[in-house]
């Protein structure tokens, strides 16, 4: 299946491709599912909302992680200043404020403000390392004394490119919806996921979601 980010990639099938291609199958697999799985799905989700921005978090470090080759050899040819240090942070941070992130929205107990913090903080570092690796690599491309040129020997450096920019998507979106997880939780609890039992016209709709 080539979805619309492998078109991004150049047509590349890889591992971040297949992580996309799996989130795309699962929400046409959700919408094609029978209403009880969609129902059941829909429990889950309003009864750990937080697991939403911990997924997108989780699919960033994986587009990350499954093309570290291409970005160490982008680091290795480049040799910009600090650009290996930017790949280790970006790498270690990634995992830590993944870890944040399921500790900054404890199941029914009240956010840990520090760890909240944490997290946008380690997210704030991370879109700075990626910003800043990008524009040495731009730097690179487009400097006057011997600018890099891609050629099929070295397109490890689009990829990594193409790849970084992904990535700070990806974050956006995830600390979007961290920012945002009060808002929409209230929204979740409004979806009715009850269900309808008929007993002679007696009993109405017995809800088992066990909301908070």
């Amino acid at each position: 299946m080539i979805t619309l980010y492998s078109l991004y990639l150049g047509g590349q099938f890889s591992l971040p491709v297949l992580a996309v291609d799996a989130v795309l199958i699962a929400a046409v697999a959700f919408l094609l599912c029978r209403h009880e799985s969609r129902r059941k799905f829909l429990v889950a989700i309003k009864r750990k909302p937080q697991n939403i921005p911990l997924c997108v978090l989780l699919l960033a470090f994986v587009l990350y992680s499954f093309q570290l080759t291409a970005i160490s050899n982008t680091t290795s040819y480049i040799q910009g200043n600090n650009m290996g240090l930017t790949g280790f942070v970006t790498m270690l941070f990634s995992v830590l404020l993944l870890v944040c992130c399921m500790n900054a929205f404890p199941y029914r107990k009240k956010t840990n403000v520090v760890m909240l913090t944490l997290l946008f903080v380690m997210i704030g570092v991370v879109l700075y390392c990626d910003v800043y690796y990008l524009g040495l690599i731009r730097t690179a491309m487009t400097r006057e004394n011997n600018p890099i040129e891609i050629v099929p020997s070295i397109a490890f450096i689009d990829t990594a490119r193409r790849v970084i920019a992904s990535h700070i998507a990806v974050m956006a979106v995830g600390a979007a919806l961290a920012a945002t997880l009060p808002v929409y939780r209230k929204w979740l609890k409004k979806i009715n996921t009850s269900v309808e039992v008929e007993d002679n016209g007696e009993m109405g709709a017995i809800d088992i979601s066990n909301e908070d």
